[in-house]
């Protein structure tokens, strides 16, 4: 049956700057499964803070927050949880009554996919971004056990930090490194971006990796992710990261968690 929305129907959303159907149709679907009373929009922004502010001011009880929001909305809310504050990056805001506590699940994704992928932490990797959600996969890579890598970023300040934060080297291009597993963590490849068919890393680079890591999750088949297919790499999608951010999101907005199978529907619905 379909749900009806009314004036006790509980909002939840997201921020960022090419919103996707993605997290609408995860969260819908599951809203719909469980007979919850809420709604899923995405958004986008020109202005964070009257955002950040309406979600408080009109009782939204979550936000979800993507590049290039996740540090930005740092002084916008009251409290840091440990996910977030370790790294200094925000994907998730939760709404109590006013009170805005900003989270990071990000992590946790790519945490559980390193796991589930068996990917040796003995692998030479190199993460290709410096923003929010790379602080995010660097400190997985870190507490997985990864000892060496590179962080390859043009913006040599932020490039710097990031890689010293963790222990890894920077390096402003590819050129010189060798890398058994490449990730990439920038808009490259992002459908409506100017490099929506680009390759994030050369094919050369690919051909000598064992492991393709992209967290873009529009579309779930990025040119990076098919050309790595074509050539037999291990691949990791940024639309599996998205799924299982987006379950602990679900968790911290209803405090509800969805058996597997129900999760693995909403994620295949997601992705069409």
């Amino acid at each position: 049956m379909t749900r009806q929305i009314n004036k006790d129907t509980t909002l939840c959303m997201s921020l960022a700057a090419r919103p996707s159907n993605f997290g609408t149709r995860f969260h819908n679907f599951l809203y719909e499964a469980l007979n919850l009373d809420y709604i899923y929009k995405a958004f986008t922004t020109t202005d964070l803070a009257a955002a950040i502010g309406g979600v408080r001011a009109l009782g939204i009880r979550g936000c979800a927050i993507s590049m290039p929001f996740k540090e930005a909305c740092i002084p916008m809310v009251d409290e840091l949880d440990p996910s977030a504050k370790a790294i200094d990056s925000v994907n998730t805001i939760v709404n109590t009554n006013g009170y805005l506590k900003a989270y990071n699940t990000d992590y946790i994704a790519i945490a559980k996919l390193l796991h589930e992928h068996q990917v040796p932490s003995d692998l030479v990797f190199a993460l290709r971004g410096s923003g929010g959600m790379a602080k995010a996969v660097a400190c997985a890579l870190k507490d997985a056990g990864f000892k060496k890598g590179y962080i390859i970023a043009r913006n040599e300040d932020a490039g710097k930090q990031l890689a010293g934060l963790y222990g890894f080297d920077w390096a402003p291009e590819m050129n010189g490194v060798q890398a058994d597993m490449l990730i990439n963590v920038t808009p490259i490849g992002m459908t409506g971006g100017a490099e929506a068919e680009t390759l994030a890393f050369t094919e050369s680079a690919i051909g000598q990796a064992q492991v393709i890591f992209d967290v873009v999750a529009l579309p779930a088949e990025t040119p990076l992710i098919r050309y790595a297919r074509t050539q037999g790499k291990k691949v990791i999608t940024g639309a599996e990261v998205f799924a299982i951010q987006a379950v602990e999101q679900f968790v911290l907005y209803t405090g509800i968690r969805p058996n597997d199978e129900v999760f693995q529907q909403a994620a295949k619905h997601a992705r069409g």
